[in-house]
């Protein structure tokens, strides 16, 4: 007999014979959509949302952070660094190109190089949040590896395009450095490797506290392999 509801063959189809007729047992939610390779595949109406929301965290506490001149910190790449993480590397590359184009268009267009940071950034956070869960150690050894490369790229920037001084908390020291005869490039290294040390350890390890926090029905959408079926 043909059991009506029921898929034949299904070995997720649950049924029970009783003297009064046939219970049938719904089947379970369909799986998440996946990739070749096994991966959650992203929401793509999520993911731009969530990507804007990144690109206004990014500007919106990057542009406070500047405006209260605090030393040693930025914030202007949580967003990027939280996408990246939850979307992947794509994602995150094109938060931080955004957030630097924007950025340039409403404040200064000297901004935009910078960029090249942001995205390099994202790149990194979104590959290291791809092999491994990303926890409070993962993110404390991102951000010390973040500590490094972001200077690396944006101090060469910062001399070419203003001479080593961008207005920052960051200038001060600058500026000492400078005066006790440190070359130009290494004055606008140091203190910028000092600041990113402490932002970006700090901003990766917040999203690490973050992530699990959020809703599952997000982690279903967002990609991320190490938070699939959470949201079923």
């Amino acid at each position: 007999m043909r059991m009506i509801g029921l898929t034949e063959g299904s070995p997720s189809a649950l049924s029970a014979f009783a003297p009064g007729g046939i219970h049938l047992v719904s089947s379970p939610k369909p799986p998440l959509p996946c990739t070749k390779r096994g991966e959650v595949s992203v929401n793509r109406n999520f993911a731009l949302t969530f990507s804007a929301l990144c690109v206004v965290v990014n500007l919106v506490l990057g542009t406070l952070v500047q405006a209260l001149s605090v030393p040693l910190i930025f914030l202007d790449t949580l967003g990027t660094i939280l996408g990246a993480a939850l979307l992947g590397p794509i994602h995150g590359v094109l938060i931080g190109l955004i957030t630097n184009v924007v950025q340039g268009m409403l404040t200064n267009p000297r901004d935009i190089p910078f960029a090249l940071v942001n995205m390099a950034i994202g790149l990194v956070v979104g590959l290291v949040a791809r092999r491994s869960r990303f926890t409070v150690p993962v993110a404390f050894a991102t951000g010390l590896a973040l500590a490094v490369i972001a200077p690396l790229i944006g101090t060469p920037i910062a001399v070419w395009i203003y001479g080593g001084l961008t207005g920052g908390g960051t200038d001060l020291i600058f500026l000492w450095l400078l005066k006790t005869g440190s070359s130009i490039f290494t004055a606008a290294f140091i203190p910028r490797i000092t600041g990113n040390l402490v932002d970006k350890v700090a901003c990766c390890v917040l999203v690490a506290l973050i992530l699990p926090k959020l809703p599952a029905r997000i982690h279903a959408m967002s990609g991320n392999p190490f938070f699939r079926g959470k949201g079923e």
